[in-house]
């Protein structure tokens, strides 16, 4: 992994904390509102699963970005800095592993309602994916 400043990985952990705060709250509204219906179909339990996962990971990427901040303020005691390789590294994979799950999620739900709506939501969660993965890939 190559070695960021600083100055730029405080302002990436800042808005990957951001954006995994509201979409973890994304994904327990999510989870919450399926477990709420009470399907008994595999595709929400699927999408219940998913959820539960992606609520956590985002969870564990909020954390992770704060104690990343922290260790990266200025007034940090000395040396803290050196040891941000984990904090980074879980903020990378936990937040990619959010989305992830919530894009399976997300293609999943459709299939409790019917076929088409379960197609129609695979089909676009598959495109997420797959440019999600490009993106951070490329």
């Amino acid at each position: 992994m190559m070695p960021l400043a600083p100055d730029f990985l405080v302002t990436l952990a800042t808005q990957i904390g951001g954006v995994s705060a509201f979409l973890g709250g994304f994904a327990a509204t999510f989870l919450a509102m399926f477990l709420t219906l009470g399907h008994e179909s595999r595709a929400a339990t699927i999408a219940i699963t998913a959820s539960a996962i992606a609520s956590v990971a985002f969870i564990v990427a909020v954390v992770a970005t704060t104690a990343l901040i922290a260790l990266l303020h200025p007034h940090a005691p000395a040396g803290s800095a050196a040891s941000t390789g984990s904090s980074q590294m879980l903020m990378g994979l936990s937040f990619l592993t959010g989305m992830l799950a919530l894009l399976v999620s997300l293609g999943a739900s459709g299939w409790t309602r019917s076929r088409a709506t379960g197609w129609t939501t695979s089909a676009v969660a598959a495109i997420g994916v797959v440019l999600t993965l490009l993106l951070v890939f490329a």
